[in-house]
Formats: C-alpha cells, sequence, structure tokens
C-alpha cells in the first residue's frame, strides 16, 4: 500500500524493496575519491577546553528560564520540577525514567520550532498515514508544547485527539476536541483497547530503552485497521563531501550521544539499529512502509527548499544546543559545566558558518493493525 508522501529532494535509487523507499536527498557533491577517514571516537570534554571558542550571548541564555504557569487541575506534585544547572526538568512524581529534555520556556521554543522544521521538511503535511476522513480517535505520543496535536485536532474537528506528556508545557487554549494527559508511555497505558484510529510518534530519540514493548502498547490500544506512524532521527550525522572531518564538534554530537546510549541503555541510533521498522514488524503491524530522508543541518544547499529546509533546522538546533547536554554530559560523560557550554558554542560556530555540509538522517515508518488483529 503506497502512501501520498511527496519527496523532499531525491534521485530515485536504482533498486529498492517493495516495502522500503529510499529518499536520500544529496546536496551536496559526493567525493567519491576520498578514503574513508579513521575513526577517532569520543573526544574528551577537557578537548573543547582547550579550543579557541566564540563568546556566546546564546548560551547565557540557555542557563535559565522560568518556568511557565500551571494549570490549576494539575496536582502540586506534578508541577515539583527539578532544577539542574538552572534548568528545570520533569517531576519525579510522574516517571522514574531519566528524560534529558528540559522543559522551560527556552526548551519549550525549541520544540515550536522543530514543529514547524517538521512540517515543512514534510512538505507541509501533518502525517503521512492514509487516513480516512471520519476517524473517531487519534493519540500523539509525547506531545511537548502539543503544536501538532493542536493542528491535526484543528484538521479533523470531529476526531477527539489525545496527546500525553510527562510535563504539563501545553496552552490551555486548545481546540475542544483536543485533550492533554499526563502519562509515562514507557510504562503500561492507561488507554483502553482498540482505541484509536491513528497514533503519532515524532523524535524519541534517546528516550526509550525498550521499543517492541511500547510498540506493542500502541498495538494493543489501536483499532483494528489503524495506522501507526513513527518518524525519527539517528544521532551520527551525514556527510557526503568531506566537510566534516572527525575533530569537527558535528562529527563528535554522534560520538557524545552514542557513548550516552551505551551508558544509560536509551536507544539513540534510531535509524541504523533498525529498532523502529524492526519492532514495529514484531508488535504485529503489516502493510509497514519505511523511508529514509535527510535534512540540511544549516541552509548550506544550493537547492532553494534545502536551504528553507537547512534554515529552520537551523533554528531549530541552535535554539538550545545547551539544553541537549545539561542532563547527561557531566552525569554521564563526566564533563564539567564549562567544557559543556564551550562544546555548545563551537558547534553553533559551526551551524553558523555553514563549512560542514552535513545532514541529519530521519526515518519515517508507517504501519497498520491487520484488521483481524
Amino acid at each position: 500500500m503506497n502512501s501520498p508522501t511527496n519527496k523532499a529532494q531525491s534521485p530515485e535509487p536504482e533498486a529498492r524493496s517493495p516495502n522500503r523507499k529510499e529518499r536520500l536527498p544529496t546536496p551536496g557533491p559526493a567525493n567519491e575519491s576520498s578514503e574513508p577517514s579513521e575513526p577517532v571516537g569520543l573526544l574528551a570534554g577537557s578537548h573543547w577546553a582547550e579550543q579557541e571558542h566564540p563568546v556566546d550571548d546564546d548560551a547565557d541564555s540557555a542557563l535559565g528560564g522560568e518556568v511557565a504557569s500551571s494549570t490549576a487541575s494539575l496536582s502540586s506534585s506534578i508541577l515539583k520540577y527539578r532544577t539542574i544547572q538552572g534548568r528545570t526538568y520533569h517531576s519525579d512524581a510522574v516517571t522514574d525514567q531519566e528524560y534529558w529534555g528540559p522543559n522551560d520556556e527556552i526548551a519549550n521554543e525549541m520544540l515550536d520550532i522543530f514543529h514547524h522544521f517538521m512540517t515543512l521538511f514534510l512538505d507541509g503535511k501533518l502525517y503521512t498515514a492514509p487516513l480516512k476522513d471520519n476517524i473517531q480517535n487519534a493519540l500523539d505520543v509525547c506531545t511537548g508544547t502539543g503544536l501538532w496535536a493542536i493542528d491535526f485536532a484543528d484538521e479533523y474537528p470531529n476526531c477527539n485527539v489525545y496527546g500525553t506528556d510527562i510535563s504539563p508545557i501545553q496552552p490551555n487554549w486548545v481546540p475542544p476536541n483536543l485533550r492533554f494527559d499526563i502519562e509515562d508511555v514507557t510504562k503500561p497505558w492507561t488507554y483502553q483497547e482498540n482505541l484509536f484510529d491513528y497514533v503519532h510518534i515524532r523524535w524519541l530519540t534517546a528516550v526509550v530503552k525498550d521499543w517492541p514493548a511500547l510498540y506493542r502498547e500502541v498495538y494493543k490500544c489501536m483499532k483494528p485497521g489503524g495506522w501507526l506512524e513513527h518518524i525519527d532521527a539517528e544521532v551520527n550525522l551525514v556527510c557526503l563531501d568531506d566537510t566534516m572531518p572527525p575533530d569537527t564538534a558535528m562529527y563528535q554530537w554522534g560520538e557524545i550521544w552514542s557513548e550516552i546510549g551505551r551508558k544509560t541503555g536509551l536507544v539513540v541510533n534510531m535509524v541504523d539499529s533498525g529498532c523502529m521498522d524492526a519492532g514495529i514488524k514484531e508488535a504485529g503491524f503489516t502493510n509497514i512502509e519505511v523511508e529514509d530522508l535527510l535534512a540540511p543541518v544549516s541552509p548550506w544547499p544550493a537547492d532553494k527548499r534545502q536551504k528553507e529546509i537547512g534554515l529552520f533546522n537551523s533554528a531549530f538546533l541552535t535554539q538550545d544546543i545547551e539544553g541537549f547536554l545539561t542532563y547527561f554530559c557531566p552525569t554521564v560523560l563526566g564533563w564539567t559545566v564549562n567544557e559543556t557550554l564551550i562544546y555548545a558554542a563551537i558547534l553553533r560556530r559551526e551551524y553558523k558558518e555553514r563549512k560542514v555540509h552535513a545532514n541529519f538522517k530521519w526515518r519515517l515508518v508507517r504501519a497498520q493493525k491487520p484488521l483481524d488483529g
């Protein structure tokens, strides 16, 4: 079964399997004659402290931020946020899992920018699954600030839309057919079986340890014939023209998160590990379709549309680099606060200079619960 997804930019591959579409844009020239460089592994935090680094005004603003005003209906325990290096994180009352993302104002602005980037990346679409007009119930897993769920509820006014998260950071004024629930999706779900016509999962890199278990919860709570759609990213950046040496901050991004994944058990290599398509198949879904896409990390491509995607991607990535690193770099990698901030400043500079022609690799998987499931 084919979906109506449009192509972002890519030549057609020479061959493909019936259930996999390769969509790897090649906005930069590939150097076919170059030999692969020797891997240098993860550079120590002290390496970055020894480098010349920019004075980064953006980093200063990322060290604080007031917690947004809470919803009166939520218990006070949910709102007892933890504070780490001036950043606020979800309450321990909600989950005993370690989630690396802050929930303060600067982090929430980053999530809003990400929503706009992802919508542009998917040709203005909120989803690519072949949904019917009369779907009744839909779920946005880990909704964040809720922008996707709000837009989807507007597009499907007769559908009950649910959004889950571990922090109550969503707005109060939302469409009448939308509600937000505080839920830890890594635990057994509280929703009834065979409820959802559509389940949407987006960008949960380094959030889940047991993807097969999560997909089984999706399957259990989905109506027969319903659709699951999951898009997620690989932490190792892709460069096709040898402009990303192993000692660049962009190359090291993948090394940093791979080491975090190795030490914590969180799945960080969402694409190369094959955990998405394999776990979805294991849960019992059928009609599985897989698409791989590349998104430029900055507006370095010459192609007009890819440049625009890179511009929004860069805005998302540079909004709160410190927020990606503050939780795990000191506790898991042993970096100092200063080393973490200097690395973030150097990475932000590389994004803005556009000398490294790197891309993030995203995988989009659509799958259907069998009618007799």
